[in-house]
């Protein structure tokens, strides 16, 4: 787009802003360190809401130490006012946990006796810090110039057409600076941060709608959109491919247990011939243990044969000796003579 374009759509922002919105004073006493904590805080949410919620962080804790070392849970249960209480408790608690590793204090007013680039960049390096912080710390503790962006004020720039879809990817408004004067920079950028918490706390609302719309009328395609039905039905999809998932991981249990079964039956067939085997080993053990048994018996019967044969030729043998006995006695029994 076009610079002078662009700084047209931008004055008409501001002037239809101006009616809707009125400035918010900003604390200056704050140090360098409570700015960006209060930019923490104040990121996606109202002015009185951050500063209900800073008061409470200052006064309910004892220090920063405290708040660091506090769970995100609890601070978060803190900070409730807040549109995204939970994200600004993280933001929160990694931005005093860097600037506690980085330093091992919790006192950054010496770095705003070095440039403004140098702090900047400084800022920039502690890890839970944004686009917004970091132009919020600049503007308002640093007193230089760049505008705190958020992401619904991001959105309703390019729904305008401010900004190309590029631009809008990459966070940045072009331009922004040079058409608000740097005077003018605290008050201007407290009511477009207005705009933006609008936007992210009802994006489909009727007030922001007409808002945008006299803006600019031919933005109404741009405007955000609720999910249609028929966006929102490819969860039943999801739910089939599940049921799909499903039925492939019941098929691939079912194919297992076959297999299993079939690995159980080829156990169990290879195991009956060992059983078989088992089988016949006991049989011809029993009858090789059968066998001495009856050849034992046998020659019992033969001892017993031999010993009655034995006997009946005994009983043979000793019938002549009585018989010569009885001849000599009889010999022996002849007449004498006389």
């Amino acid at each position: 787009m076009a610079t002078n374009n662009r700084a047209t759509l931008i004055k008409k922002v501001l002037k239809t802003l101006k009616s809707h919105y009125k400035p918010v004073e900003i604390n200056k006493d704050r140090s360098l360190l409570e700015h960006l904590l209060y930019a923490c805080c104040l990121e996606n949410s109202s002015h009185p809401a951050a500063d209900q919620v800073f008061d409470h962080l200052t006064k309910e804790y004892f220090d920063w130490n405290e708040v660091r070392v506090s769970s995100i849970r609890e601070l978060t249960a803190v900070m409730k006012p807040l549109n995204d209480p939970k994200d600004s408790a993280v933001r929160l608690k990694r931005v005093l946990q860097s600037v506690f590793e980085t330093h091992y204090t919790f006192d950054l007013e010496s770095l705003k006796k070095q440039n403004i680039g140098q702090t900047v960049k400084q800022v920039d390096k502690y890890n839970g810090t944004t686009r917004f912080t970091v132009a919020f710390v600049t503007q308002n503790a640093l007193s230089g110039h760049s505008i705190p962006i958020n992401a619904g004020l991001l959105t309703a720039m390019h729904a305008v057409g401010v900004i190309s879809d590029s631009e809008a990817d990459k966070g940045s408004v072009p331009g922004l600076e040079r058409t608000i004067p740097k005077t003018q920079g605290i008050e201007i950028g407290s009511v477009l941060h207005q705009l933006g918490v609008e936007l992210h706390r009802n994006p489909y609302g009727t007030v922001i709608r007409k808002l945008l719309l006299d803006i600019n009328p031919s933005c109404k395609d741009r405007l955000p959109k609720r999910p249609s039905k028929k966006a929102a039905t490819p969860t039943p999809k999801k739910k089939a491919t599940k049921s799909a998932a499903a039925k492939t991981a019941a098929a691939k249990t079912v194919g297992a247990k076959k297999k299993k079964a079939t690995s159980s039956s080829k156990k169990t067939t290879k195991s009956a011939p060992t059983k078989k085997k088992t089988a016949k080993k006991k049989a011809t053990k029993a009858q090789s243990k059968a066998a001495p048994k009856k050849k034992k018996k046998t020659t019992k019967k033969a001892v017993k044969k031999t010993t009655t044969k034995k006997k009946a030729a005994k009983k043979k043998t000793k019938t002549p000796t009585k018989r010569k006995k009885k001849t000599s006695n009889r010999k022996l029994t002849k007449r004498k003579p006389k």
